[in-house]
């Protein structure tokens, strides 16, 4: 035997066993990666004349010990149908199955008569163990099948943000709205087709097992802690009926990642019992979509952008005689009371729109719309949820003094939640503007995983940030309530915000609406967390720091004693 031969039977040789190895692989991801869904399509077409397979990846929330809990995922059980050609005596079938399924009997009377008809599906969604039971009562004429659906196990917790799924524009089921929607491409199974014959399969797609081996397929795991989702939601909802707002929310997130630990809105909805939905909007996630003016937790924005610009310093002082008028227009502090010469904490720990207005005209129209813009202002955040709105911030291009006076105490300008807390979390962590996320990771298919890492940008100086924390933490030590909720041993930063809210058929504002907000972090000086709260209209009472610093420092002593967090003074 020649060299050349040689060389030719080694090529074959190599190819053949390259080939064996591509149809063992190609076999072990059909019957081992997706042997399930396969065998489910297969006993669907023996056992249901019309049916469809359905699976899809599953949602995790996460525990602070790392435990992986089922936030949206799929439950297994079965379809109950009647073939009525096959049923000789109906009343005797109707009498066995009603042990295990409530079904009015007129109903079932009706579905049995067609017997022009093969297949009546009687229920949908049985659980397993009533299903095997039904089937092992082998009753001629009676179907059961497997099916899969979505469940939500912990119900309504945190759904704004998980979404739910429904049929989209091409009868596909699909997700609708939150990470269901967001993450439709990893979480869909609908790629999935079962092959008649496999070798068919593995040799048309035979370059795709080859070079293609990633699948985008996974699952996703995200940062909400489910025990702290739950408290904060309880905490909205006892707010939300004792002022009986319009509407409620809250966000809790590490400053320094974005990592989001919570975040809720009510009205909400429970997933797995939709029928009880009246209006559609409760679907979406306000948290993320609705724009409102925040009010005064603005104003430490405000200072430090005076500080960073070098516009002011920390002992800037000012003589406010309680009202200013710029442009024809008049604005006035919340009392309409002067105040003389006041420094700079006073306008954070009196909270006075006098102020912060000085600040903003002595830092100028145009380095003020930039460092507000910087800040986020005007663009999306990047969360990992869709229909995110960017808020309307067009006064911050004027270059009249009252809109960027009114801007600076949070009025005329309009922020998302998300973006309001993104904008504020600069101040707890050094200047830095983080992405807020909700997945922590995604677990894909093949056994591969990716961790969630998001961008960081520096928008102002850290020494400008500490010198802000300082005049936050007086105003918890101090001022708010009178200092009744400092916490001797814990260090934190805070402000709240009354916002009148707008009238658009008056084109102004209402006299006696109000949205409330409130924001802190803790402990103040190396924070790892950072909650805001905010609602809309709540009945007879004006001002945030009455319907909302209880439910702050609640929340705020709930996280100390759960994470176990250590006295920082």
């Amino acid at each position: 035997m020649n060299y050349n031969s040689t060389i030719r039977i080694r090529v074959v040789l190599t190819c053949l066993c390259l080939l064996t190895l591509i149809i063992l692989g190609k076999l072990y991801f059909v019957q081992i990666v997706q042997g399930r869904s396969y065998r489910d399509k297969a006993e669907r077409q023996y056992n249901k004349p019309i049916s469809s397979s359905f699976d899809r990846g599953s949602i995790f929330f996460e525990s602070k010990e790392g435990t992986k809990i089922a936030a949206a995922t799929m439950k297994e059980g079965y379809t109950l149908a009647i073939n009525p050609k096959l049923i000789k005596d109906t009343n005797s079938v109707y009498e066995a199955l009603l042990p295990y399924i409530k079904i009015d009997k007129d109903i079932f009377m009706e579905k049995a008569s067609k017997t022009d008809d093969p297949y009546e599906e009687i229920a949908k969604k049985l659980d397993k163990a009533v299903g095997e039971s039904i089937q092992d009562l082998n009753l001629p004429g009676v179907v059961i099948s497997k099916e899969n659906w979505r469940v939500y196990p912990a119900d309504s917790l945190a759904i704004n943000s998980i979404g739910i799924i429904g049929s989209n524009s091409d009868n596909v089921i699909a997700g609708r709205y939150g990470l269901e929607s967001f993450y439709e491409d990893i979480l869909s199974r609908n790629k999935q087709k079962v092959s008649t014959n496999i070798f068919a399969e593995i040799f048309s797609d035979i370059t795709q097992s080859v070079f293609d081996t990633e699948t985008k397929e996974g699952d996703i795991v995200t940062s909400i802690e489910p025990t702290v989702e739950n408290f904060l939601e309880k905490t909205l909802a006892e707010t939300q009926n004792k002022w009986r707002s319009d509407s409620i929310g809250g966000i809790i997130m590490n400053p320094n990642t974005g990592e989001i630990f919570a975040l809720a809105t009510r009205p909400t909805f429970n997933p797995n019992n939709l029928k009880d939905v009246k209006n559609p909007k409760v679907f979406s996630n306000p948290l993320v979509e609705d724009g409102q003016e925040m009010g005064s937790i603005i104003k430490p924005l405000t200072i430090a952008v005076g500080i960073d610009s070098g516009a002011i310093t920390g002992k800037f002082t000012y003589n406010d005689k309680g009202f200013l008028e710029l442009n024809t227009k008049k604005i006035s502090n919340f009392d309409g009371r002067a105040r003389g010469v006041v420094p700079a904490q006073e306008i954070l720990s009196q909270s006075l729109n006098v102020g912060a207005a000085t600040v903003a005209i002595k830092t100028g129209h145009e380095k003020f719309s930039q460092y507000f813009k910087s800040l986020g202002l005007g663009i999306m955040t990047g969360i990992d949820q869709p229909n995110e709105q960017i808020g309307l911030i067009k006064n911050l291009d004027s270059k009249r003094d009252i809109e960027i006076a009114t801007a600076s105490y949070g009025q005329g300008i309009t922020m998302t939640p998300i973006q309001t807390i993104r904008a504020l979390a600069t101040l707890a962590n050094g200047g830095k503007l983080v992405t807020p996320h909700i997945v922590k990771n995604i677990e894909y298919s093949g056994g591969t995983s990716e961790i969630i890492d998001k961008s960081i940008s520096q928008v102002l100086k850290k020494e400008t940030t500490d010198e802000v924390t300082n005049m936050l933490v007086k105003v918890i030590d101090t001022a708010l309530k009178k200092g009744q909720v400092k916490m001797e041993h814990y260090s934190i930063a805070a402000k709240t915000g009354t916002a009148q809210i707008a009238d658009p058929a008056n084109h102004g504002y209402y006299k006696d609406r109000y949205l409330h907000s409130f924001f802190g972090y803790f402990p103040a000086y190396n924070p790892k967390y950072i909650v805001f709260l905010y609602h809309i209209y709540p009945k007879n009472v004006e001002y945030a720091s009455e319907t909302l610093t209880d439910p702050f420092i609640s929340i705020v002593k709930f996280l100390i004693n759960y994470y176990e967090i250590p006295p920082d003074r």
